[in-house]
């Protein structure tokens, strides 16, 4: 009977445990968006703009371009220019190149994010491949563009933003294609 405390005390111990991680692995993304926000780090940015801008021709912003693969991607992944110089207000597009050297189809997610992140509300894409996942069969390349806006509103002190992609392979969350054989 002695035995039988200490057990009891021991498994409540782990359950409180149990649920205790359970609830930080669920406020975790909160949590992230909180510390890099509180950080200036990871500025993400909106969906589809819509709105409408006039351009401002007195002033010019230089947008640079990153792109890297995940880990585990195995594309060859670019933007056609390292930076474009643009007015705010005027509607831009950049092409990315992507070429699926494997002898297999592969789908693709790209993940955008602006820095400085206090420019990413400025920073409006009308057009993305990052709106939509990307099957690239083998051995396809395609160009994918991204259409955007940097807005007259941003503060007159940021001249220069960067727009990362990561493209993640995320082939293997895809639901298996039934192949008709025919008959």
């Amino acid at each position: 009977m002695l035995e039988s405390v200490p057990i009891k005390r021991l498994v409540t111990r782990l359950l409180i445990l149990v649920v205790a991680m359970f609830a930080f692995g669920f406020a975790l993304v909160p949590i992230y968006d909180v510390m890099c926000k509180a950080f200036g780090i990871n500025g993400k940015t909106a969906g589809q703009y819509e709105g409408e801008q006039v351009v401002d021709p007195t002033r010019q912003v230089r947008v640079q371009f990153l792109s890297t693969n995940a880990i585990d991607m195995v594309w060859e992944f670019h933007s056609k220019a390292d930076e474009v110089v643009v007015n705010p207000g005027a509607v831009t597009e950049m092409l990315f190149v992507a070429y699926n050297p494997t002898d297999k189809p592969m789908t693709a997610q790209a993940v955008p994010s602006i820095s400085p992140a206090e420019a990413a509300m400025y920073f409006h894409k009308t057009e993305c491949f990052c709106f939509t996942q990307q099957v690239l069969q083998p051995g396809q390349r395609i160009e994918m563009p991204v259409r955007f806006i940097v807005d007259r509103d941003m503060p007159k002190d940021v001249k220069h933003l960067t727009l990362a992609y990561t493209l993640f392979d995320i082939t293997a969350r895809q639901p298996p294609v039934a192949v008709h054989t025919g008959g």
